[in-house]
């Protein structure tokens, strides 16, 4: 069986709820971040470098130009979520958010936004221009970067917020009709299986709509890439990773939406573990290990069932 007849995919909850296929247009808007400049810290996340997952050559297009390049480059679809993905997307004057955001919704074939950011980066001015977006009947997801609910994790890996500050901005958010995207990190320093059970516990408590999951990789120039060269961490086998991921989607309710359950990277950015260059080993084996022990849900009695 496919991926998506095991789990509830972005790609099959869009395809189901617009008749036809949604793609994401990933977007640059040159934002910086506050554990990065100094507001709250320097230097970052300990995993981060924002290298594995941008071009930044993108930064001199501007928003239109660089929607039209992504467009082009996808053919299999006639509508579009604008995705503001790289550092800290609600990390400036709102009105520069503003003018961002409406020159990616301009476009007749955008139906909504993605703005990936920290949980201690939304403004109240940030959740009306988005809570704004909602009501004009926009599809908009605010995709929050967690990474885990412990906080002595938060601290280790330089985190600068605890999981009290996401489980407000996610209620927050919820309550404004803006859907939340939880992301997490597989295999984070100290951290095993129990550890990320207990994350998708209380991710599940405090509420989300959608969960994405990365397994830790090791990039240059960041922090870790320092204590991975010097031996001082363990990173998850391809198979420890299929098996918490799979069990973490069978413990997750039904409805919610998975819009990830793997990443990726490219060398010579990507150090290690070298099964996170390609994105779709991790999936292919986790749709396996699903398919012989029960889709998503069937842990809580919830299994999820394809339309």
């Amino acid at each position: 069986m496919q991926l998506h007849e095991l789990v509830n995919t972005f790609g099959q909850d869009l395809r189901r709820r617009y008749g036809e296929r949604v793609h994401k247009l990933t977007l640059h808007g040159g934002f910086s971040c506050p554990n990065r400049d100094g507001t709250i810290g320097r230097g970052g996340c300990t995993f981060c470098n924002v290298a594995s997952f941008t071009d930044e050559k993108v930064q001199v297009q501007s928003i239109q130009e660089q929607l039209q390049d992504r467009a082009k480059e996808i053919k299999r679809a006639s509508k579009y979520l604008a995705y503001f993905q790289a550092y800290t997307s609600t990390y400036a004057e709102v009105q520069l958010l503003k003018n961002m955001y409406e020159q990616a919704l301009s476009g007749a074939d955008i139906v909504g936004l993605c703005v990936g950011t920290r949980p201690d980066c939304v403004s109240d001015d940030v959740f009306a221009l988005l809570a704004g977006y909602v009501n004009q009947g926009y599809e908009v997801w605010l995709e929050l970067g967690l990474q885990s609910a412990n906080n002595d994790t938060l601290k280790r890996i330089n985190r600068g917020h605890d999981f009290e500050v996401y489980a407000d901005i996610a209620a927050k958010a919820r309550s404004l009709g803006i859907k939340v995207c939880t992301h997490l990190i597989l295999g984070l320093p100290k951290e095993g299986r129990s550890d990320n059970l207990a994350t998708l516990d209380a991710v599940l408590e405090a509420g989300t709509d959608g969960i994405k999951l990365h397994g830790l990789h090791i990039v240059e120039g960041s922090t870790l890439a320092r204590a991975w060269k010097a031996g001082k961490i363990d990173l998850l086998s391809l198979e420890e990773y299929v098996s918490i991921a799979s069990e973490m989607i069978q413990k997750t309710p039904a409805h919610i939406v998975y819009h990830r359950v793997s990443s990726s990277a490219r060398r010579p950015t990507l150090l290690a573990p070298l099964w996170c260059e390609n994105r779709w080993l991790p999936m292919t084996e986790i749709g396996r290990q699903l398919d012989k022990s029960g889709s998503q849900g069937i842990l809580i009695g919830d299994s999820f069932i394809p339309d």
